[in-house]
């Protein structure tokens, strides 16, 4: 009898486990999607503050899962940041960094092969994995994403201005002359299927390959890096929603994202794989502002100061919600300091795959935030402006040891003592304390040089070039 009642109480337990995760969905192995924005602001979703951009899909998204206030890159500008979502290492450890900031449609290099992905690392465990999008880590043929875990692609090698058409203003600033990029390619795997695409269609054709990559995948463990091209200008939009917003351009781009993400959130919905995959949508970096001066075709960064290119909150601090019904916990704002580069050990964690232990790793696992049981995994950032580290943060404090504003033309300024922010009061940094706190500010220079003396110098890849 005492058998029979142990074996029903554990045939319970599994029922209950079983509801408890939504399906019997919880037992396989999780799906991933990372859905990246480019150029996007931290004040662009109206679930961040922005008051005529609508974008209901990614407020829900955010109401059915967990939005961060304090989600950071770990780079100002997209190819090294982009480098760090992969691998999970800060750009100074791989080369991604250089006097040209990111690579060019005459870069000679790419993301080193030695690095470790995460498509290559899920790969190990059986998943499916597919990029749609933006890729920015090498143009070459050695460089494309095939070469580095990635089972299918879609997309543009660079970003969506260094084609014949359209603004070109960072190739210029490369010393590329105009007119001299080749024309604009779009791939399928290491194919060119055209050349200076419709951009107005894009964001539609790339939801139609996202969609797809899911309902082919159904069965197997999936991973989904979707890296949209948009808000980067030049902006696009289809008819379906160019001048619907009241923000104009930029807004009808950010609002048609909104609605690929509900295209997706719907599929994942009716193919019944909601309950057992996780969502990321965050940004690779602030808005490009000063493309508001004449255009007004740059995103927001709400109550952040500055943008883009810089290592103030604005260029660094970025929108992020994580979604995953009976996964992560829902309808709630998480204020812990949490990165981009977390992602990596995170993802890597609920698929059972271990980690790479012959390299530094600079994210940390936060799946304890993501369920709420616990509210803080780690408190210290560290903000570069390339290979040069410019600020760090600890807990609430802020000390910027050299600033810069977004391109601007003049030099950095260093500062001795550093400059100190409290940005848990003053998340804009307009009120500098360091007089008033000298040892918390002795206590961050400290932090400074401990990691300065932990990193291996390696040479920049982002400055050589193919010679024609």
């Amino acid at each position: 009898m005492m058998s029979f009642f142990k074996t029903a109480g554990l045939f319970s337990l599994l029922v209950l486990s079983t509801f408890y995760d939504g399906s019997a969905q919880s037992a396989k192995q999780p799906n991933f999607i990372i859905i990246l924005a480019d150029d996007l602001g931290y004040g662009d979703l109206s679930c961040y503050g922005h008051p005529t951009i609508r974008t209901p899909h990614l407020d829900r998204m955010a109401a059915e899962g967990t939005r961060f206030t304090q989600f950071y890159v770990a780079a100002n500008v997209c190819t090294p940041s982009r480098a760090a979502l992969l691998t999970g290492r800060l750009p100074i450890r791989n080369g991604i960094f250089g006097k040209r900031v990111v690579f060019f449609t005459n870069s000679a290099n790419g993301l080193p092969h030695s690095e470790v992905t995460l498509a290559k690392a899920l790969k190990t465990k059986g998943y499916q994995t597919g990029l749609v999008g933006k890729w920015h880590l090498g143009s070459r043929p050695e460089y494309l994403p095939l070469n580095y875990g990635f089972d299918s692609y879609f997309g543009l090698p660079y970003s969506n201005d260094m084609g014949k058409v359209g603004s070109i203003s960072g190739s210029k600033a490369a010393g590329i002359p105009p007119n001299t990029n080749p024309p604009l390619p779009l791939y399928r795997d290491h194919t060119v299927i055209e050349t200076e695409p419709d951009q107005r269609l894009l964001t539609k054709r790339y939801t139609d390959e996202v969609l797809n990559f899911i309902s082919k995948s159904q069965g197997k463990p999936f991973f989904m890096y979707y890296a949209s091209p948009f808000p980067h200008v030049p902006l696009y939009a289809s008819d379906d929603f160019a001048g619907k917003s009241k923000r104009g351009l930029y807004g009808d781009v950010v609002e048609e994202l909104d609605w690929s993400v509900g295209q997706i959130l719907k599929k994942l919905k009716d193919l019944k794989l909601d309950k057992n995959t996780y969502v990321v949508f965050l940004s690779d970096n602030g808005p490009w502002l000063i493309k508001n001066r004449l255009e007004e075709e740059g995103g927001s960064a709400g109550p952040l100061f500055e943008a883009k290119g810089s290592t103030y909150e604005g260029g660094m601090r970025v929108p992020a919600i994580v979604w995953g019904p009976g996964l992560v916990k829902a309808n709630t704002v998480s204020s812990a300091v949490a990165t981009s580069m977390d992602l990596f050990p995170t993802i890597l964690a609920l698929a059972k795959v271990p980690l790479p232990n012959d390299r530094v790793l600079d994210g940390q696992n936060i799946n304890d935030l993501l369920t709420g049981k616990k509210e803080k995994v780690t408190d210290l950032v560290y903000y570069y402006d390339s290979d040069r580290l410019y600020a760090i943060r600890k807990g609430p404090w802020k000390a910027h040891f050299t600033t810069h504003p977004s391109y601007s033309p003049e030099a950095p300024v260093p500062h001795e003592p550093a400059l100190l922010y409290n940005l848990e009061v003053d998340p804009g940094e307009r009120y500098e304390v360091g007089s008033k706190h000298p040892e918390i500010l002795e206590d961050l220079k400290k932090e400074f040089e401990k990691h300065r003396a932990g990193v291996v110098p390696v040479p920049p890849l982002l400055d050589a070039i193919v010679e024609k």
